[in-house]
């Protein structure tokens, strides 16, 4: 059961689409230097490249349902707080972290009333799938976020990367490292990333 979970793939809702351009994309320091001026379609680009991203550190931490919602928040957060990202090259950390912290402040907040799991959430996720999202969560922290983006969000190791401002070999090390401890939780002989 638990080996077919991990051929799954979600798709987070309102993720922003990429449309292919004729031209070259500009790079992470260009967008960030225009939204830090105020340009939001460099911010909207900005969101379209690290959604992805965040959601995977967000969904490491929070319920799915919640996952949205916190996204968003993060991206308002990292808004309003772009003029204190001085070094464009820091942006995929800082932005990590944000999505980190507010993750786990979404987690610390009280609840008035306990709310059922996936209220108006669509598509709701597979109970193979939340068997596998559960193992994840119970990973250490170094492997949950990167086998997160690669297996809900489908990111090669190279994006995942880009988008954490880890090295690419530190993230080849983790993937293997959490896909090895996930198989064991799991079961599973053998499954390709």
């Amino acid at each position: 059961m638990a080996a077919v979970a991990l051929g799954f793939a979600w798709t987070w809702q309102g993720r922003a689409a990429v449309q292919p351009d004729s031209e070259p994309s500009p790079s992470l320091a260009e967008l960030v230097a225009a939204a830090r001026r105020g340009d939001r379609d460099a911010f909207a680009a900005i969101y379209a490249r690290f959604a992805g991203a965040v959601n995977a550190v967000v969904l490491a931490r929070v319920r799915w349902s919640d996952s949205a919602d916190v996204v968003q928040d993060v991206f308002l957060i990292a808004w309003e707080r772009l003029p204190s990202c001085r070094d464009p090259k820091a942006f995929p950390g800082w932005l990590m972290t944000i999505a980190r912290n507010r993750a786990i402040d979404h987690v610390r907040r009280p609840r008035a009333v306990e709310e059922p799991e996936d209220i108006a959430v669509d598509p709701t996720p597979t109970a193979e799938a939340r068997e596998v999202l559960d193992a994840i969560r119970a990973l250490p922290e170094a492997y949950r976020e990167v086998l997160l983006m690669r297996l809900v969000e489908g990111m090669s190791g190279p994006e995942i990367a880009e988008r954490t401002g880890l090295a690419e070999g530190s993230v080849r090390v983790n993937l293997h490292r959490g896909m090895k401890l996930l198989r064991e939780r799991l079961g599973v002989e053998e499954v390709a990333l």
